[in-house]
Order: structure tokens, then sequence, then C-alpha cells
């Protein structure tokens, strides 16, 4: 079976792909609907947040056979290499997948036309959307479980960038 989508919109901010790949909280934009799918943003504005899913259109062919990876950006917080584990790659949010998609959970700021204004962006510029959803109370997970070698990871990194390690 083969699935063909078309996007439904881009996202826009300016910022390199760098820039956006070495951002902690991600950066501020916004998504650009296309005028045909305009009318679909109809009463959005009133949720504070969104799922976006796009299609990680830079991923090279060979990172789409990529079952098995080690969270590299966590590098970033002074974790080594030799101590993060090797996962599956459903395990991650890498975007070396099978079908290089993205769930992202963005902060909206304002709906203007065809625009939605957003912040925590960890999407590059012009990667296409393929879908919005409203985040709702229906959706918060209140009983929220990770493996052991996650919670480690995330002890490190608070403990590394000095934030408070109780929820």
């Amino acid at each position: 079976m083969e699935i063909c989508l078309k996007p439904i919109g881009f996202v826009r901010h300016g910022f390199r792909d760098e820039e956006v790949k070495n951002s902690v909280l991600g950066v501020p934009g916004y998504i650009e609907v296309l005028p045909e799918y305009a009318e679909g943003l109809l009463n959005l504005e009133g949720f504070s947040h969104i799922f976006v899913i796009a299609y990680l259109h830079k991923t090279r062919e060979e990172d789409r056979r990529v079952l098995r990876v080690k969270h590299r950006r966590l590098l970033r917080f002074g974790v080594k290499i030799d101590d993060l584990p090797e996962v599956g790659v459903f395990a991650t949010d890498s975007p070396a997948r099978p079908n290089p998609l993205a769930l992202s959970i963005l902060r909206v700021r304002s709906v203007e036309g065809n625009r939605i204004y957003v912040d925590n962006l960890d999407l590059f510029d012009g990667t296409p959307v393929l879908d919005i959803k409203p985040y709702d109370r229906g959706r918060v997970v209140q009983d929220v479980k990770e493996p052991w070698w996650a919670e480690e990871l995330e002890k490190r990194i608070r403990g590394r960038l000095g934030l408070n390690l109780t929820p």
C-alpha cells in the first residue's frame, strides 16, 4: 500500500537549520496554511496549543532505513555519546525513521488570516505541514511513564542545566 499526502501549508520562520537544531525550546514563527485550506482555521485561535504533523522533507533516503539510534541531540547538554543507550527509532523523536513524520506541540500566539503564529517550532523553515489538530483537555495524559533510561537522561540534563528535579 502506498499513501500519498498533500501539504496543507508550510513552516515559516527564517532561522537557519542549525539554529533550529540547537534550540532547546524551539523558535518563534508561523504556519502558513495554503489558501484553499484557510477556512479550516475558523475558531482555532481559542486554543493555547496545537499539534502539527509535518513531513521531514530533508531526511535523507538512507536515514529512512535506520531502526536504531542514540539521542545525539543530548550531546549539547554535556551527556557523553557512550552514556547514551542505543534504542529503537520508535522510542525516539529522531528524524531518521522509515516515514519521516514529525509531531510537534506548539503554543499558539495568534491566528491571522491563513497564518498561525506559534512558539516552540522545532521544524525547519519550509517544512511541509500535513495536518493541524487542537491540543485540548481530552488529550492530556496524567500518568506518563517512561523507561528507566529516559528518566536517567532527563535527570542528567536537568542537573546539567541546574533545573529542579521534581515536577
